[in-house]
């Protein structure tokens, strides 16, 4: 079967007249027209709107902040783009999908991580839905934590077509980004790990889809260009990032480019609690971007730009207020240029 190498079906709306992304200094939210520099292909957002911290950080007003459709509608008014992290842990559904499609603008992009299963990591079975979680064996339906290699491959390739099921709405309204394949550290640069990419590829057709990883070997110079051919000979993003260096998980700041799509993944550079065993997810990102490093990004962004028809930017410093504050700040250096 023939499948797009980007985009719904292919197909992908033109962002040229689109209003910008976020909110600027003096400006109410959406109302300034985006203007034609490289900002008409770039869409800047957050990798979570409903992170507790940032629920706490008082972004959002005290009634917004309580009320799920409230709270989105406040984020699509100021950002253009946000990834929704959600669908790593739990399956989506249409009817959910729907909500999400109603309280968001046209021009709204919404990227989805993909369910854990999907990327090889573990999963509790009480996060699988019923129906399937009571086709397993009894052993592993009281297990922690299952892995994808101790499930049938039909309960995968059920997972992976139920996940491209739930987006459909999202999908037919050309809101639907890019899914995002994360793949755990231990998922090193072997034949058999790219044959895994590829199944996800075949059971997620039609779909942008936009691979990061956490192991440094797929990007050691040895390995570079053999890792990048592999990603544009089948049409998947390549998802560049800025992060702490100096561990196996760690993956330098490439700016490349494999597919229409441009991502770019900003996870803060908090070296400290990178690896720190007991801290929760919120608190490895704990960190804000002063100016001056997101400044080191802008001729990487442009030569990004230049490759592409598109370009994600996200912040995925996800503590507190610092993501959407960074978010902001990138905005603000992108338009100055």
């Amino acid at each position: 079967m023939a499948r797009a190498l980007f985009g719904p079906a292919g197909r992908r709306r033109s962002l040229e007249k689109l209003p910008h992304p976020l909110w600027l200094p003096g400006q109410p939210p959406r109302t300034q027209t985006r203007t034609l520099f490289a900002m008409k292909k770039v869409l800047i957002g957050t990798c979570s709107w409903t992170d507790p911290t940032l629920l706490e950080s008082g972004w959002y007003p005290d009634k917004v902040a309580k009320k799920a459709d409230e709270r989105l509608r406040f984020y699509a008014e100021r950002f253009s783009l946000v990834e929704n992290d959600a669908s790593y842990y739990a399956l989506p559904d249409q009817k959910q999908a729907q909500l999400w499609l109603e309280r968001t603008p046209d021009d709204f992009t919404m990227n989805f991580k993909a369910f854990a299963t999907i990327t090889t990591h573990p999963t509790d079975p009480k996060r699988l839905p019923k129906d399937l979680r009571e086709t397993l064996p009894a052993d592993i339906q009281l297990k922690k934590r299952v892995y994808p290699k101790d499930l049938p491959k039909e309960i995968i390739d059920e997972i992976h077509a139920r996940f491209w099921v739930a987006l459909e709405p999202l999908r037919k309204a050309g809101k639907l980004g890019a899914i995002l394949l994360q793949y755990p550290d231990w998922f090193t640069i072997t034949g058999k790990n790219k044959s895994e990419i590829l199944r996800a590829r075949e059971l997620l057709p039609d779909d942008r889809l936009a691979v990061e990883f956490r192991n440094r070997l797929w990007m050691e110079e040895r390995n570079r260009d053999e890792t990048l051919a592999f990603l544009r000979d089948n049409g998947l993003t390549y998802v560049a990032v800025d992060e702490p260096q100096g561990f196996p998980s760690s993956i330098p700041p490439v700016d490349a480019v494999t597919a229409p799509l441009a991502i770019v993944r900003f996870h803060g550079r908090n070296a400290e609690n990178w690896k720190k065993p007991g801290l929760t997810a919120a608190e490895r990102f704990d960190y804000s971007y002063k100016k001056s490093e997101l400044e080191e990004w802008l001729p990487k962004i442009k030569r990004m730009e230049e490759a592409s028809e598109e370009i994600h930017l996200l912040m995925n410093n996800c503590y507190g207020d610092k993501a959407v504050n960074n978010a902001r700040d990138l905005s603000e250096l992108l338009a100055l240029r």
